[in-house]
C-alpha cells in the first residue's frame, strides 16, 4: 500500500457512512445509492491528488457525490433538473397556509408529541432532488449554508430558498401524517375546550 493509498483510506474512507447516507437521500433507492457511493469513492480516489490538504474531506466527498448523482440522473432522465420556480411556488404557498392553519388548531403541538422519524424520512424522500439535497446537507449532515452551497454549486441564497421551501413542504407532509393518525380531531377538541376546562 502506498502512502497515498494509506492517507486516502485514513481520511476519506472514514466518511463512508456519511456519504452513503447522503447518496441514499439523493437516489431514494438502496441499490442506486450503493452504485453512487462506489462511483463517488472511485472518482475521489482518482482525483485525490487534487484534494487540498487541510480542507474538509467530508464536504469534498459530498460535492463529488452530488456531481456524480447529477451526471447519472441527467444521463438516465435526459432532462435537466428544474430549479426553483413554477409549481414549487404554489406548493410552498400551500404548505405555508397549512402551517398557519395547524397553529390555529393546535395540530402543530401534537405533531411535536408523536414519533415522526419514519414520516420525516418518507417526506424527505418525496422532495424533488434539489430540495432533498439541501435538507440533507444542512439539516441531516449539519453543513452550513455556505458549505451546502459549495457542494451544490449554487449561491447561498438558493440554498436558503430551497431550505425554506423544503422545510415548509416537509411540515405539510407531517401535518398530513398527523391527520392520517387522527390527531387533527384531538387537537381541535383540546383547543376548543381549553387546558383548564
Amino acid at each position: 500500500m502506498t502512502d497515498r493509498d494509506a492517507e486516502f483510506e485514513r481520511r476519506a474512507l472514514t466518511c463512508l457512512p456519511d456519504v452513503a447516507r447522503f447518496a441514499r437521500s439523493l437516489t431514494r433507492n438502496d441499490s442506486a445509492a450503493d452504485d453512487l457511493v462506489q462511483e463517488t469513492f472511485l472518482r475521489a480516489y482518482r482525483g485525490y491528488a487534487s484534494f487540498q490538504q487541510g480542507s474538509d474531506v467530508r464536504r469534498w466527498l459530498f460535492s463529488i457525490c452530488h456531481h456524480a448523482f447529477l451526471r447519472i440522473h441527467e444521463r438516465e432522465q435526459r432532462v435537466v433538473l428544474s430549479s426553483d420556480g413554477g409549481d414549487a411556488e404554489l406548493e410552498t404557498m400551500g404548505a405555508v397556509m397549512g402551517h398557519v392553519a395547524a397553529q390555529r388548531t393546535g395540530l402543530d403541538a401534537y405533531v411535536c408529541s408523536i414519533d415522526v422519524g419514519p414520516a420525516i424520512r418518507d417526506a424527505i424522500e418525496q422532495l424533488a432532488a434539489p430540495y432533498r439535497a439541501a435538507v440533507t446537507l444542512v439539516d441531516v449532515e449539519g453543513l452550513s449554508y455556505e458549505e451546502a452551497a459549495q457542494v451544490a454549486e449554487v449561491p447561498v441564497g438558493t440554498i436558503r430558498s430551497r431550505l425554506f421551501r423544503a422545510r415548509r413542504l416537509l411540515q405539510e407532509q407531517l401535518f398530513e401524517y398527523a391527520r392520517d393518525l387522527g390527531v387533527t380531531k384531538a387537537a381541535v377538541s383540546n383547543t376548543s375546550t381549553g387546558p383548564d376546562q
